[in-house]
């Protein structure tokens, strides 16, 4: 049967399957694959690096032009009532760490965030409210996020409770914290 094949399909086998190290129509030398290690452990390298590469996206703390204080600027203006500060962390967090003194618990994830915080403030949209969170990049987003919701006086406090690149943040600095009794006030 080979023999009786056409010489134009000869011709076109050829370009598709050229010789040993000649490219093909397309620049592409078929003949230098990948062997099957070679790929699988590129394929194991690509599945490690992506979660790694997500976390530390995910982790980037996002730049705002929202006035940011030191933890100690922060602890002395909630001292005096000239703002009102808020820690934004989980009730786990609050167990683990406590809450910072003259702070108020308030879980980011409850659906009534906004309403909660109006409650706090007395519903002013413009009193001075500094966010504090573990590491800066929670009240970072959640200053945002104020912003876009009408809050006009967010303040971060980008050392967080634990540090951060800001500084050494609350604990390591030796602010005062009080304990969480662990009341639904914060959480959901």
């Amino acid at each position: 049967m080979s023999q009786s094949r056409s010489k134009s399909s000869r011709n076109a086998e050829k370009s598709f399957n050229p010789a040993p190290d000649q490219p093909n129509q397309h620049g592409f030398v078929p003949n230098s694959r990948m062997s099957r290690r070679a790929m699988l452990w590129s394929l194991g390298g690509l599945a490690l690096a992506t979660p790694v590469a997500v976390t530390w996206w995910s982790g980037r703390t996002p730049d705002h032009d929202a006035v940011k204080l030191t933890v100690e600027e922060a602890f002395a203006r909630a001292q005096d009532g000239s703002l009102t500060l808020i820690d934004i962390r989980t009730p786990n967090e609050w167990r683990t760490t406590g809450v910072p003194l003259s702070g108020q618990p308030l879980d980011m994830r409850r659906a009534d965030f906004i309403a909660a915080l109006d409650e706090i403030t007395g519903g002013s949209r413009d009193a001075p409210i500094a966010l504090i969170c573990a590491r800066g990049v929670r009240s970072a987003r959640m200053t945002l996020a104020l912003q876009d919701a009408g809050y006009s006086q967010i303040i971060d406090v980008p050392e967080g409770m634990l540090g951060s690149g800001a500084g050494p943040g609350w604990l390591e600095t030796g602010l005062p914290v009080s304990q969480w009794a662990g009341s639904s006030e914060g959480s959901e």
